[in-house]
């Protein structure tokens, strides 16, 4: 894959370190010249490209026409949303990432505005902070659908409800599916004659508005 990067703070030179150690081709541009004088110290220097990467021509000599992803991540808002409209609307580039430094800027960081993804890191943390506060021991092990639904895994508690029933008769949420079941090192592939033991470990597709209803079927009973 075949990544441009434009900004070279923190954010931007450990990404860039992440997919350069994954075997992705990148480019990562920056005309900071304490900035560039660090990124030579830590990347190859043909990653890096000495530019504005709100010019068109300096995303040009980055590669852009031939970039599958782009991550506009600076630390100025302005800067990143010229990025993506220009990557999107003059380029072409199928998948675009935007970092959004002032959460009160979210809802500019738009498709119109050529953003895909757009990461908030308050907005981030403060959700995170929500899952794990209503899905209790409940691991999230991978998103689907921009968050919209995700991959958990959990143990059945042993005081829980669905312990000793078969799934057929355990009254899941609609927007729900057990992938595996993991009895003592063994998985298992469900079906509906598939009886919950206390510590299994569920692994389930749900999707995000009925995650905290899944964990309290597996959790223990609430107590008030």
């Amino acid at each position: 894959m075949f990544v441009i990067i434009v900004g070279g703070g923190k954010t931007g030179s450990q990404l860039a370190s992440q997919l350069l150690n994954g075997g992705h081709k990148v480019r990562l541009i920056e005309d900071r010249p304490d900035v560039l004088k660090r990124l030579r110290e830590e990347l190859p220097d043909e990653v890096i490209i000495d530019g504005d990467g709100s010019s068109p021509s300096v995303l040009e000599r980055a590669g852009i026409e031939a970039a599958q992803v782009l991550a506009a991540v600076t630390g100025e808002d302005e800067d990143n949303l010229v990025v993506t409209t220009l990557a999107r609307f003059e380029f072409g580039v199928r998948r675009i990432i935007a970092r959004v430094n002032n959460p009160k800027n979210t809802w500019l960081f738009t498709p119109d505005m050529g953003v895909d993804v757009a990461l908030c890191q308050s907005d981030i943390l403060a959700k995170l902070i929500a899952e794990e506060m209503s899905i209790g021991d409940m691991m999230t092990l991978l998103k689907l659908r921009k968050g919209e639904y995700s991959i958990v895994e959990e143990k059945v508690d042993p005081r829980a409800v669905v312990v000793g029933k078969i799934l057929r008769d355990i009254n899941l949420p609609s927007q729900c599916v057990f992938v595996a079941v993991i009895r003592k090192g063994q998985l298992i592939v469900p079906n509906g004659n598939t009886e919950l033991a206390p510590v299994d470990e569920v692994i389930a597709l749900v999707h995000a508005s009925q995650v905290s209803t899944l964990a309290e079927l597996l959790g223990p009973p609430y107590e008030q």
